[in-house]
């Protein structure tokens, strides 16, 4: 049965709400700080920043800016750590029992992100909501809810101890699977007993098994793992395309990682499905903004759902930052967040390209510390995913993970940067792979094509191929995190530790 005329209207009717964020973006987003001012007063960080005086003022946005400083992990690190010992009401009101571990710290340690009663209520289960309306919205042909979603989860696996007694830190995925309403176990695959198993070894095949046997029309996760459940599954039905597997398959919700890299062999597994790809912007700190339109691949920030929006000019040293109403469309922000989690003026590490302002949308241009600027090139995660997307394209090659960093001149050898590259699908030939994609790059950046000028600065990149699961072996051994999780491998580094460490890995 179909239940998708059922629920259309409800979705449709929650889509239609953002018709007036064009105009009223302003007064949604100071109703959504006053609230969550409001919920914090009487929390320590609440009562340390005298959040009471900040909601007395008559300028709330410029109180709250001159009273509070921005804030990063490490900056909260201690009392996060006092949060998971159980103690309550320190950066939101109560005791948060649930916690999403995510990788990417500067110390290479990594984070707890809380994921509050309130975050869940206001902010994820919404944002999932969001992006189903908006596809309804866009795809009047779609019979989604005529068969199950297939959703990539993690488990609760983790390598803290001394937890309080009820608290759980593991994938995002996994919080949001096991706190969901029974009643979505009717429209989604695999069971929660497989989809939260902590064993890779195990969990993958009982996915497949699962997912194999069920009419799958809408699949969500992370694109660079879903691509090694979804191989496993054409293998085991010895399949050419997922059309042949599930002849219903319509859309992918995807986020986590640029899907630039991997959209043609998406498209080419999905050869025969009538197939739509919806990016999503799905953080373990929140959901934050969805792909509204699908012939647009900018995504529309969600402004009403829990979490107040800064931004700072990336282009400005010490820049102060500004709210929606102050962007500039075409220019890239680093992006600040206040949550219903706790994360007060929280600055999350990514930069976002302004693509309009009226409604306001985004697209991902990649992490603050994810460059290489080591011969002046300024290469930016923005260039990389585009050339690689371009190559891969042109050669039919499928990258799997990859990471780049500088090698610095030496005995007589002038820099560059070298990529290693952990291939689903490998070039034919290495070496022209990385002709082109040197190439490709200095038609994105100047400042990398004027380093490479005649080679006088920068020599060719190079490419080492890295042995399979090499980034998998990498991120275990650096505690980063688990399979199918929220994983962010390093993809440009300004330095070689990194690099080393997995070149090191790579050996035998």
């Amino acid at each position: 049965m179909d239940f998708t005329p059922l629920v259309r209207h409800h979705f449709i009717r929650r889509a239609l709400r953002t018709c007036r964020w064009a105009s009223d973006g302003l007064d949604i987003q100071t109703g959504v700080l006053r609230s969550l001012l409001k919920k914090g007063i009487d929390t320590e960080f609440g009562r340390r920043y005298r959040f009471d005086l900040i909601l007395s003022a008559s300028d709330l946005y410029q109180a709250f800016r001159q009273s509070v400083p921005c804030t990063d992990y490490e900056t909260i690190r201690q009392m996060v750590n006092r949060m998971l010992a159980g103690e309550k009401n320190i950066l939101w009101p109560g005791r948060c029992r649930w916690y999403a571990q995510s990788s990417g710290t500067s110390g290479g340690k990594s984070k707890y992100i809380p994921v509050t009663d309130d975050s869940l209520r206001l902010n994820h289960y919404r944002g999932a909501e969001d992006a189903v309306s908006h596809y309804l919205a866009a795809n009047s042909e779609s019979r989604m809810f005529a068969g199950k979603g297939m959703i990539l989860g993690g488990s609760f696996a983790n390598e803290l101890s001394g937890l309080a007694s009820g608290v759980y830190v593991g994938d995002l995925s996994a919080t949001l699977i096991k706190r969901i309403t029974p009643l979505a176990d009717f429209v989604r695959v695999p069971s929660k007993k497989i989809a939260l198993m902590s064993d890779w070894e195990e969990k993958l095949p009982a996915l497949a098994e699962a997912a194999i046997k069920a009419d799958v029309t809408n699949i969500s996760g992370v694109p660079s793992w879903f691509l090694t459940v979804l191989k496993l599954i054409l293998e085991r039905k010895k399949a050419t395309s997922l059309a042949e597997v599930w002849p219903h398959l319509e859309v992918f919700f995807h986020g986590g990682i640029s899907f630039a890299p991997y959209r043609e062999e998406y498209r080419r597994m999905t050869q025969g499905c009538r197939m739509h790809f919806v990016e999503t912007y799905n953080a373990s700190e929140g959901f934050f903004a969805t792909q509204s339109d699908l012939d647009d691949l900018s995504m529309l920030l969600i402004l009403d759902s829990g979490v107040f929006y800064e931004f700072i000019d990336v282009a400005v040293p010490h820049s102060i930052p500004i709210g929606i109403g102050e962007v500039v469309q075409g220019k890239t922000y680093e992006m600040v967040i206040t949550a219903a989690n706790g994360l007060w003026r929280y600055r999350l590490g990514d930069t976002v390209r302004i693509e309009n302002t009226s409604p306001l949308k985004i697209t991902i241009a990649g992490r603050t510390k994810s460059f290489i600027n080591a011969f002046g090139e300024e290469l930016m995660e923005c260039n990389a995913e585009e050339a690689l997307a371009d190559v891969c394209r042109d050669t039919g090659a499928v990258l799997r993970n990859y990471s780049a960093a500088p090698v610095f001149a030496a005995d007589g050898h002038r820099g560059r940067h070298e990529w290693i590259i952990e291939w689903e699908t490998p070039p034919a030939d290495t070496r022209d792979f990385a002709m082109r994609l040197d190439r490709r790059l200095q038609e994105l950046n100047s400042d990398y094509q004027a380093k490479r000028a005649h080679t006088i600065f920068l020599d060719p990149l190079t490419i080492v191929d890295a042995k399979p699961g090499l980034f998998d072996r990498w991120l275990a051994s650096s505690g980063s995190h688990k399979l199918g999780g929220q994983r962010k491998v390093p993809r440009l580094s300004n330095n070689r530790h990194i690099a080393d460490a997995l070149l090191a890995l790579n050996i035998g």
